[in-house]
Formats: structure tokens, C-alpha cells, sequence
């Protein structure tokens, strides 16, 4: 009997030559139950406080990006709808440091299974892409909303926009008179 590499060896089996050969086997390491129960606790505590640190200092989001995530959810599966433009008109805010700052925001209204919704979207974050003087109130839109809850709805994202630059002109002419004359005559 040896150890070697912490595995027991046995003799006694003959090999080929008639020699006695050494054969592993196995030791089986008893662990009592307590020391099983202290390790489970000592592996809870241990993601408990990783949990808890991880809670304490992640970074949480700001208002403008829950509001930018909300539209890119819009625009991947919101249905789009018709609307109108009622108004634009600024607003002004305190932060939690008490500085006042000025928000730019649209008002619009849409009709979806018989029920008129009136909205209202913050602008500011999308001013690099939209001008709010140039917006024109009163003219027809279209409102992207989430299905079955009609009143999570956008007018305007970074990668899309329910504004219409002018609502377009149909010509509709009456024939010329030489032409109805013309056509009269065949």
C-alpha cells in the first residue's frame, strides 16, 4: 500500500511478469452535514452582499433615458394611426438641484375603436433633430401607439417622425376647352 499524488495505491494484483502491480482506489472523503450547512450559508451571505452592492451602486437611468427607451419600444412594434397636431408650448421644470430649465412639448389628439386620446410628448431631448418653431399646429399627423394600451403613444423619435411638412396639394383642373370640344366631335 502507498500513497502517491494523494491516491491510495494497492498491491497484491499480479501483472504480467508475476510482479505485484499497484492498483488506485478510490477514498471517499467524508464532509459532515454542519460543515455543508455553514459553506450553503457562508455561498448566501457572499451573493447576498454582491446582490447588495450591486444594487447600491449600479448606474440608474435618467428620465430622458427611460423616455428614449420607451420610444425605441414604439418604434419597433407600435401600430400607427392618424391624428392631429392641437398645440405646441413650453414648460418650464426643476431638477433635484433646483435648476429651472425649459421643455419643449406637443400636444396632439387621436381617435382609436371610438376613443379620443389627447397626449402630450417632451421634445427637448430631440431638439438636434426637430426644430419646434418650425412645427406647424393644426395640421394632420400620425401617432404611433402600443396595441392594448392606446395611450402609450409617440408623435416624434430619433429614427421617425408622424409630422407632415404640409399637407399635399391635389390639382384638380377641368379639361381645357379645346380638348372637350375635341373629344365632343369623335
Amino acid at each position: 500500500m502507498a500513497v502517491l499524488c494523494g491516491i491510495l495505491w494497492e498491491g497484491d494484483v499480479r501483472g504480467r511478469a508475476g510482479r505485484s502491480v499497484l492498483v488506485p482506489t478510490e477514498i471517499m472523503v467524508q464532509i459532515p452535514v454542519r460543515e455543508w450547512q455553514i459553506a450553503g450559508v457562508a455561498a448566501g451571505v457572499v451573493l447576498a452582499a454582491g446582490a447588495a452592492f450591486w444594487l447600491l451602486h449600479r448606474k440608474r437611468p435618467t428620465a430622458d433615458d427611460l423616455e428614449r427607451e420607451r420610444r425605441e419600444a414604439l418604434l419597433s412594434y407600435g401600430r400607427i394611426v392618424d391624428g392631429m397636431l392641437l398645440d405646441g408650448f413650453q414648460v418650464t421644470t426643476e431638477d433635484e438641484t433646483g435648476t429651472s430649465t425649459v421643455r419643449d412639448m406637443l400636444l396632439y389628439q387621436y381617435e382609436i375603436s371610438g376613443v379620443t386620446y389627447e397626449c402630450s410628448q417632451d421634445i427637448t431631448p430631440l431638439a438636434h433633430i426637430l426644430d419646434p418653431s418650425r412645427i406647424k399646429v393644426g395640421m394632420p399627423c400620425s401617432i404611433r401607439y402600443q396595441p392594448g394600451i392606446p395611450e402609450n403613444s409617440i408623435l416624434v423619435a430619433e429614427r421617425w417622425s408622424g409630422l407632415r411638412d404640409g399637407v399635399p396639394v391635389m390639382w384638380i383642373s377641368p379639361l381645357d376647352p379645346e380638348k372637350r370640344v375635341a373629344d365632343s366631335n369623335h
